[in-house]
């Protein structure tokens, strides 16, 4: 009897050992499958202020503005909301994001809007590095994750940091040598075309008016001047600014061939009365260009803020729809 008792008490010991040893063995692949499966479904990424840790597959992406958010779309990239100044958007846009189910959220031009981005509850916020400081970095921070894009301006120099970021470099790459292409047949027309006659872009403001210079990188400028290699008129050929203000006086010495002419597009913001007043203007009358009926109309919409792989191929288009016969 006593033996068989020590026996059971033996048995129960070694049951005993088992099953905590298998509750252990449970535990720790638990433990390890959990770390497992929060390393799968969150990244490190490198930013313009240091390392962040994004979601692997964002539910809810908020881009910061419609250009990265076009682009983005472009290479296979499509996220779920997009903030907007809706009087300065070039049309195309509203479709695109439209047709790709990106919600819209409408912003105050020139703020920071922190309370509208909250409302929308992001899990990840992707934003120009040069268009918000450490300041506004660290509040979108509270509210996601926050990716500043450190890059160049032009789409040269953003778009394949768009598609590292994403894991999209070769559809980057594809969309970018689409988009040179298109930038060599339109060159290629033009020059056909108009030969070494001079292109003016004049911006029609509120209370002045301004003309285009040759700055590299920056919307019209680089494209008119550097990419496309057309003639800027004589006066404005050292002008290395992007904009520099003007007075009507001054117009008629300016030997432009062709003229564009920006109405400038702002928020709560009317140039309507200064574009009256050139039309009216005896030097204005004066131009050659004017008088030959070489003078066009121009968005603010269409060709700086929707420079971009889709927006640029479109002003491409409108530049050969008014310098081709």
């Amino acid at each position: 009897m006593k033996k068989t008792m020590q026996y059971i008490l033996l048995l129960l010991v070694a049951l005993t050992l088992v099953a905590c040893s298998s509750t252990n063995k449970e535990s720790g692949n638990k433990a390890k499958n959990q770390k497992e499966k929060s390393e799968s479904t969150t990244r490190v990424v490198k930013d313009a202020y240091g390392d962040v840790t994004i979601p692997t597959e964002p539910k809810n992406m908020l881009v910061l503005g419609s250009n990265y958010a076009e682009n983005l779309i472009e290479i296979g990239v499509t996220p779920q909301m997009v903030t907007v100044v809706e009087e300065i958007e070039p049309e195309y846009r509203f479709k695109l994001f439209n047709d790709n189910n990106v919600k819209i959220i409408p912003t105050v031009q020139y703020e920071d809007n922190l309370e509208v981005i909250l409302e929308a509850a992001p899990d990840v916020i992707i934003a120009q590095g040069a268009a918000i400081d450490a300041k506004k970095y660290e509040a979108l921070s509270k509210i996601a994750p926050t990716v500043a894009v450190e890059a160049g301006v032009a789409i040269d120099e953003f778009v394949p940091v768009l598609g590292e970021l994403f894991n999209k470099e070769k559809e980057a790459e594809l969309a970018l040598k689409k988009f040179r292409k298109k930038i060599e047949e339109t060159k290629e027309k033009l020059h056909n075309a108009i030969g070494d006659e001079k292109i003016l872009v004049l911006r029609v403001e509120q209370n002045q008016y301004r003309v285009l210079g040759t700055e590299k990188g920056s919307p019209g400028s680089d494209m008119l001047y550097t990419q496309l290699g057309l003639n800027i008129p004589t006066m404005l050929k050292d002008n290395n600014d992007w904009f520099t203000p003007i007075s009507l006086e001054v117009l008629p010495e300016i030997d432009a061939d062709h003229i564009f002419v920006e109405q400038r597009q702002m928020q709560n913001y009317s140039s309507e009365q200064s574009l009256k007043d050139l039309k009216n203007s005896p030097m204005w009358q004066a131009m050659d260009a004017v008088k030959a009926g070489n003078v066009y109309p121009l968005k603010t919409a269409d060709y700086v803020v929707g420079e971009g792989l889709i927006g640029s191929p479109l002003f491409l288009d409108y530049l050969v729809e008014r310098l081709v016969p």
